[in-house]
């Protein structure tokens, strides 16, 4: 199962998304396709900051939301998530508290996170990731 970061999705939704990640999106079935709550907060907050506020808003509730499977941030996440960031600050490489949480619902469902950001999210080692971009 798949679990897609924010900037996947918002590929999507590009005049020209990537080619690489529509073709590997037709290969998944779609109950093995997730976003996490943290990314659904994460496009509100685009959109709303948007000059087209209404339309992206539309365009998340329309036509994403009614199309994938939604992950939360609940407590196994949460403990995840607090080890992995103490872990990673006390190594002096802390990563913004989204990109925890995103990744620690990766890991307590056993998704594989997709994302064009695996560079970033290399840092945490219990994380499978792919870059479909």
């Amino acid at each position: 199962m798949y679990l897609f970061d924010t900037d996947v999705i918002s590929n999507l939704f590009r005049p020209k998304p990537s080619r690489k990640l529509l073709v590997k999106l037709r290969t998944v079935s779609q109950q093995d396709q997730y976003i996490s709550t943290i990314t659904v907060s994460e496009i509100v907050y685009g959109a709303v900051r948007s000059a087209r506020a209404d339309y992206h808003l539309m365009i998340l509730q329309e036509k994403l939301l009614p199309s994938i499977n939604i992950a939360g941030f609940d407590t196994k996440a949460a403990f995840i998530c607090g080890r992995i960031r103490a872990k990673l600050e006390m190594q002096g490489q802390p990563l913004p508290l989204a990109d925890l949480e995103i990744a620690s619902i990766a890991i307590s469902n056993e998704f594989t996170l997709i994302t064009g950001n695996t560079k970033h999210f290399q840092r945490i080692n219990e994380l499978d990731l792919e870059n479909w971009l």
